[in-house]
Formats: structure tokens, sequence, C-alpha cells
């Protein structure tokens, strides 16, 4: 059985079938358009990047290839093995298992932190909010790209799913923290409608993913999501 750090908060999509989290990584797009608005706010060129949750690794070549050192963090750990094999032939990349609220890395030591569907989710994420503090330095930035659950098909599937979630609250949480929002219209688009229907079925409840894929005609989706960032 995999380790997994203490007090990590569990993730059933990626932790369960991280294949078909692999497929939902590669079907997300338009390609590089979280990147171009991440760029916008803020370059990573030659910086130090921090990635936060990052699982099997899917991202880190792609940040390895401007950075100068790119550093991936994940709770489980054998997803953490899987992305440091992925990175095995890059030498600016470490992979290293931990949790958000507690990152292995040293006081400012990073220029740009991000998390992508994980841990910071609104009310409850402000230990991981402390070290985000704690770990870039003066003038760096951290972003968070998250569903955005008021908007779309894929939003009321995410609602009725995880009844417990406000999207008002949500809001009203990173307001009060200070951080700005863009949203980000994206979608998803597969290979098969296999592939489809198994990334449904891991996001949603199975009543819900039901219905996602009767009102889902083809193999494209609208993807609704939010860009949040806050220098520090």
């Amino acid at each position: 059985m995999a380790r997994i750090v203490s007090g990590a908060v569990p993730s059933p999509n990626i932790w369960n079938t991280p294949q078909v989290y692999e497929l939902e990584n590669r079907a997300v797009g338009p390609a590089g358009a979280v990147e171009a608005a991440m760029r916008a706010v803020r370059p990573w060129d030659g910086a130090t990047v921090l990635d936060i949750g990052c699982g099997t690794g899917f991202h880190l070549p792609a940040l390895a290839a401007d950075a100068a050192r790119v550093v991936g963090v994940e709770p489980h750990g054998g997803l953490a093995a899987r992305a440091a094999a992925r990175c095995a032939a890059l030498p600016n990349v470490a992979v290293r298992t931990g949790t958000a609220q507690a990152l292995p890395v040293p006081d400012a030591s990073a220029d740009v932190a991000m998390a992508r569907w994980a841990y910071f989710f609104g009310p409850g994420c402000e230990p991981g909010l402390r070290e985000l503090g704690r770990v870039l330095r003066r003038g760096g930035v951290a972003f968070v790209v998250d569903v955005d659950a008021s908007r779309d098909a894929f939003g009321r599937w995410f609602r009725r799913s995880v009844p417990s979630y406000s999207p008002e609250a949500v809001e009203r949480f990173w307001s009060r923290q200070g951080w700005r929002r863009e949203p980000l219209d994206l979608r998803m688009t597969f290979e098969s409608r296999a592939d489809l229907e198994a990334v449904l079925r891991i996001e949603f409840t199975p009543e819900v993913a039901e219905d996602a894929l009767r009102e889902s005609d083809g193999l494209e989706i609208a993807y609704p999501n939010v860009l949040r960032w806050r220098e520090l």
C-alpha cells in the first residue's frame, strides 16, 4: 500500500484511479490556456516553481522547460513515485512527499507556487495559505486553479455531487483573503466516448455521472474554471 503523509486531504479521483485522471489532464484545453493566464500575471522563466498536489507530475515537465528549478509536492507516496519517474531525466525537477499545510521546502525558497484542483478549495485551507506565505520569496506569486462550480452544466453536476459546496461561500472566502480571480473558459475534449465516460464517473457520484452522460453528446464538454492569485 502506498504511503500517504499524515494530514493529507484525500483526493478520491486521482488517488483511486490515476490512469483515468491522466486522461482528464490530457483532455483539458485549449492547450496552454491555464499557463498563459498565469504567465500574464507572473512568468516563471528562470524562477523556482512549487507545484502543490502535483499528482503523477503531469505538469512538471512543461514547467521545467522554462523554470530554473521545479519542486513537485504530493502527499500520496504512490503518485509521488510516478511523478519522480516521469521526471527522472530532468535535472531541474525534484519531487517530494508532503502536504500543502506542511510543505517540505525551506522558508522563502520559491518564486511561484501553484495548485491545480488540489487542496485550496476555500474555507478550511488556511493552514496551506500560511505555508504559502512562509515558502514564497518577497514578491512571489501563488496561483490556485479550481472548478468554477457556479457556471455551466459541469458546475451544476459538481454542486449536485458535493451538496455541501457553496460557490458563494468560496468566493467570499477568497475575497476576504485578498486574492484576485479570472474566469477560465476551458473544455475537455476526449479521443473516445469511453474516455469521457470514465472521467465523468470519477468526478461525480454515480447518479450524477449517469445524468451528465445523458446530457453530453459527442466528445467534448465545457469545463468552467477560475484562476486565483495573490502576490505574497
